[in-house]
């Protein structure tokens, strides 16, 4: 900070005006400067502190960004499309210089921040201008950025002085796939908008875990904790037992439970009537006793096929 003072930067300044501020009574604003002062801060969150001054205005603020132009862009937008209050926004991109006040207090001077104010205040409440300088070099940095702007055309200001403003525009809907693609999932991640891969895991999990058998006991793999869980639980109800805890391996969920229907041949028989249902953890284990059940004299009804993970067959006992 102290090496940036001794010389006049160029940096993109966001101004900040909560209208009607000034015309609530003293309750109301400290309750309106707060709200106005989280919104602000999460909108700051992903921008390192070295890379940002931040000055209170009283109704507003104003940020001036030390490092990359379009983190005011960023910020901007977040805020935004963040609140409720009736902001306005201005941004421009012009030299400032970082100074010292009466009180030792970082402070930031200059024709920049100057403009910056200029820009905000032909902004409607909600509505997000730039400045002609911000616009050039924000709209060449990436090819996102081509349908962003709008011109607005030149509005003069008290002194008469001229500025070409542009308008920021970017529907709801559409800021957390923008944000993704410019900044990086982490930043915008960082401000709580949902990101692709918080998308994927929520598909992932509604999806159901898978049961594979191993011979003497099941294992349990799924896209989410909850989905292996509900498969253990369903297994419980055979009576099978976990025998390891449920832990993360790569990008899955694993367990691993016991087969109760597994004797020391593999497999149970249980009769129901006439009926012989076969069950073990092998389709080898299962086809054998199949077979044995054939032999004397018993007739296949449904062939050996996979059910969560137990193979299954059932015979009709007519030879018995």
């Amino acid at each position: 900070m102290a090496e940036a003072a001794a010389r006049t930067l160029v940096t993109s300044v966001l101004f900040l005006d909560v209208v009607g501020y000034s015309k609530k009574s003293v309750a109301d604003q400290m309750s309106v400067k707060q709200r106005f002062n989280d919104s602000l801060a999460k909108a700051l969150t992903p921008i390192a502190q070295p890379d940002r001054v931040i000055l209170d205005t009283g109704d507003g603020a104003a940020v001036t960004f030390l490092g990359n132009p379009d983190d005011a862009l960023f910020s901007g937008l977040i805020l935004q499309h963040s609140t409720d209050l009736p902001v306005r926004m201005g941004i421009n991109l012009g030299p400032v210089r970082i100074v010292r006040d009466l009180n030792g207090q970082t402070n930031v001077v200059g024709d920049g921040i100057n403009v910056g104010q200029r820009v905000m205040s032909f902004a409607d409440p909600g509505q997000l201008l730039v400045s002609r300088s911000f616009y050039e070099v924000v709209s060449r940095l990436s090819d996102v950025y081509d349908d962003l702007f709008s011109h607005v055309g030149e509005r003069k200001d008290k002194h008469v002085r001229a500025h070409e403003v542009y308008s920021v525009n970017l529907a709801a809907d559409a800021l957390p796939s923008f944000v993704e693609a410019t900044w990086g999932s982490d930043w915008a991640a960082a401000v709580g908008l949902p990101t692709q891969a918080g998308r994927d895991a929520a598909i992932a999990a509604d999806q159901p875990a898978q049961v594979f058998s191993t011979g003497s006991h099941f294992i349990v793999s799924g896209p989410s904790e909850m989905s292996v869980l509900t498969a253990l639980e369903e297994l419980a109800k055979s009576g099978s037992k976990a025998l390891s805890s449920i832990s993360k391996v790569g990008n899955k969920w694993i367990a691993t439970c016991d087969h109760p229907a597994a004797q020391p041949n593999g497999c149970k028989v249980e009769e129901l009537g006439l009926m012989r249902i076969v069950t073990g953890p092998t389709r080898e284990g299962v086809s054998e006793k199949v077979q044995e059940l054939l032999d004397r004299g018993a007739r296949l009804v449904h062939d050996v096929e996979q059910a969560r993970g137990v193979w299954t067959a059932v015979c009709e006992a007519t030879g018995d």
